[in-house]
């Protein structure tokens, strides 16, 4: 028999899908609550503010987000290929939310990113956190393709690291834009010669 999620879950999972819909701006507790079929009043018993759960559910949503990542980026076969797998899972989720829920919903952490990087300095720190974790993540995968042989030493860098994260969200971002997959068509290609220029 399944576990029955609590409310505090549920309102983690309610931020997390409204905030990849629609932004931090758009939505409110009472928004927040009635999709998470929690009472009002009983958000503030979980969480002292919107700031607070907002993080809750960043954090709640990276520690799932990065399992995966570290269980393809350290699986096994050649780093080179186990980076493209991570650029296809990437581009597949992107499919699933359009195929889903009618658009593609793009990357929380970016989405909020943009939204947010003169708003709120508690919430824009821990956002950097996490793409601060998800470039090193990139990095030691470039440093093993290096070497392997597969791409030239100088490219293992933390900056092409970055460079490469940047393409990644940057694509995602324009399919969201244009509520279109098929902008992700051919990302890893794209990103697979910036290793090599």
């Amino acid at each position: 028999m399944g576990r029955t999620s609590t409310a505090r879950e549920r309102l983690l999972d309610a931020a997390c899908g409204l905030m990849l819909s629609r932004g931090f701006g758009m939505i409110g507790v009472a928004e927040i609550c009635a999709r998470a079929d929690v009472k009002k009043g009983s958000f503030y018993h979980f969480f002292e503010s919107k700031q607070a759960l907002t993080l809750e559910a960043i954090n709640a949503h990276w520690a799932a987000q990065r399992s995966g990542w570290v269980a393809t980026l350290r699986g096994d076969g050649p780093a080179e290929d186990r980076l493209e797998r991570l650029f296809l899972d990437q581009a597949a989720a992107q499919r699933a939310a359009k195929t889903e829920g009618g658009a593609v919903s793009g990357c929380l952490f970016g989405n909020l990113a943009l939204e947010m990087s003169t708003q709120d300095a508690v919430v824009q720190a821990r956002l950097a956190e996490i793409f601060d974790d998800q470039i090193d993540l990139v990095h030691a995968t470039l440093t093993d393709a290096a070497e392997q042989g597969t791409i030239p030493t100088p490219a293992a860098t933390r900056t092409t690291a970055r460079a490469v994260l940047a393409q990644l969200e940057g694509m995602v971002m324009f399919a969201k834009l244009a509520n279109d997959p098929s902008v992700l068509d051919g990302l890893w290609a794209q990103a697979a010669r910036l290793l090599r220029s």
